[in-house]
């Protein structure tokens, strides 16, 4: 666009999913009822590891601070698509609009160190089991949880900062139900290569790097399974990590194919449905898949409500 169309932004417009009328009110119970799965889900989770004396292990520290990632991730976006849902209203202001993209930036890269984290805490408990205690002390565990705070804070900050640097055009609308990165740099008047290449080097450092050490991670845990005689020991070591691999495959897997989606047809209004795995659904199926495949949570969570009662 020409530098003349350049003005003060004040507001963004959030195009969501679809702008026909009767399909609002079903799309406003619809993310309500999962958003409310979520908060309530994860919540119990920390409740029960914090209430359980039994709980109170490096795998389930971490899964308490994956169970608050999921709540501030879904919080990040869902709760403004509800109002603009109710009524009827596309609009985000410029701050809301950064303050959205920086969380939620954040909290996505966030979930990605922390199941990587814990890919690496099962290592430890399968692949090294007499040193497990010693290794994985409260201290290591707090300093690798801080760690990831420090990380996912700071490249947040690098691309928020970066996106304050650019000049918009007076086409304003966002073809998603939030604002996302790509989608702001792309309504941009100035030169946006800087800030491609940060994206794409941050994509690197952020995306390749963790999963390469879970494959790492799981690659190691099936070859020390392997070792393993009894067909009963084998079992209950592979019990241990598949509530966590299947977190994993849930989340990198939406995530890929929200980018496959866009390289495939270069539509950027079919991202937003697939957005929804990863940044919605995601969250909400995580509580189920540990609790229905871990006895331990059940039972914390059984204690508590007998208690409550």
């Amino acid at each position: 666009m020409k530098p003349g169309n350049k003005t003060q932004i004040s507001e963004f417009f959030l195009l969501g999913f679809s702008e026909e009328p009767e399909l609002q009110t079903f799309l406003f119970g619809l993310f309500l009822s999962m958003y409310l799965v979520t908060v309530f889900g994860n919540l119990l989770i920390i409740l029960a590891t914090i209430t359980n004396s039994h709980l109170h292990t490096p795998m389930y520290f971490f899964l308490s601070n994956l169970s608050f990632s999921d709540i501030c991730f879904s919080s990040t976006t869902v709760p403004k698509m509800l109002v603009n849902l109710q009524t009827h209203s596309k609009v985000i202001s410029y701050g809301g609009c950064l303050a959205q993209m920086s969380f939620f930036m954040l909290f996505a890269a966030l979930e990605d160190f922390l199941l990587t984290v814990m890919a690496y805490d099962r290592f430890m408990a399968i692949c090294h089991p007499l040193h497990y205690t010693v290794i994985m002390n409260p201290r290591l565990c707090g300093l690798m949880v801080l760690v990831s705070w420090v990380i996912s804070a700071l490249h947040s900050l690098l691309q928020s900062s970066m996106v304050l640097q650019l000049s918009f055009c007076t086409h304003l609308e966002i073809p998603h139900f939030f604002c996302e990165l790509n989608q702001m740099v792309q309504l941009a008047c100035s030169d946006t290569f800087l800030n491609d290449m940060v994206t794409y080097f941050a994509a690197g450092m952020l995306g390749v790097v963790p999963l390469a050490g879970i494959i790492f991670s799981y690659s190691k845990i099936v070859l020390s399974i392997c070792t393993i005689s009894s067909s009963q020991g084998k079992y209950k070591a592979f019990s241990t990590c598949a509530s966590h691999l299947s977190v994993v495959s849930l989340f990198y897997f939406s995530t890929l194919g929200v980018y496959f989606s866009f390289a495939a047809s270069h539509n950027t209004r079919s991202i937003a449905p697939v957005t929804v795995m990863y940044a919605v659904v995601t969250p909400m199926l995580n509580p189920f898949i540990y609790s229905l495949r871990n006895k331990d949570i059940k039972g914390a969570l059984k204690k508590f409500f007998r208690m409550k009662s």
